[in-house]
């Protein structure tokens, strides 16, 4: 008799750590779907959120634009990474993201040669084409990319800046070209 009761509580011990595993095995699928549905929901918020290419080429700020499309995989792998630069730069830089899917950006994958996505590219404060980065890409190469482009614009600024104030500054001493100012 001993071992039938001994042998049915052992079953019931069973039982629940089984149903146990289960739950917590459910439970953690629920909480960690947002961190496989949260890149998507990035790519979604980034088309969403984008500046306009025509108004990004010439509000004389440099222009991040990239070519993707929410299917993508390594867009989705990268979209945590890119979602960190554009928070960290959108007030320096135009931030332009076009879904391929999307037929209204047509002319914009046949004038960048688009290929292969994700496609990022990088455009100085005129417009000119300055990097092209096709495919998975480290979050530090890029951010070097965009720091670089930071550094070009603000240093011309500040050189423009100097030559201003320098001008001002020695209005009653007469320069020529072999006076260095």
């Amino acid at each position: 008799m001993q071992s039938e009761s001994g042998e049915s509580l052992l079953k019931r011990s069973y039982k629940l750590i089984l149903v146990l595993l289960v739950a917590v095995f459910f439970i953690s699928l629920v909480l960690s779907r947002n961190l496989f549905f949260q890149s998507t929901f990035l790519l979604k918020s980034f088309g969403e959120l984008s500046v306009d290419p025509e108004i990004a080429f010439k509000n004389n700020k440099p222009t991040f634009l990239e070519f993707y499309a929410e299917w993508c995989e390594v867009c989705k792998e990268m979209a945590p990474k890119v979602s960190t630069l554009k928070d960290e730069y959108e007030k320096d830089i135009n931030f332009v993201f076009l879904n391929v899917d999307n037929q209204k950006w047509d002319n914009y994958i046949r004038q960048f040669s688009v290929n292969g996505i994700p496609q990022v590219n990088l455009f100085d404060e005129k417009g000119n084409l300055i990097s092209t980065f096709i495919g998975k890409q480290e979050e530090k190469t890029i951010r070097r990319s965009i720091d670089q482009l930071s550094r070009e614009s603000k240093s011309q600024e500040e050189i423009l800046n100097t030559e201003f104030s320098i001008i001002k500054e020695n209005r009653n001493i007469q320069v020529n070209p072999r006076s260095h100012g």
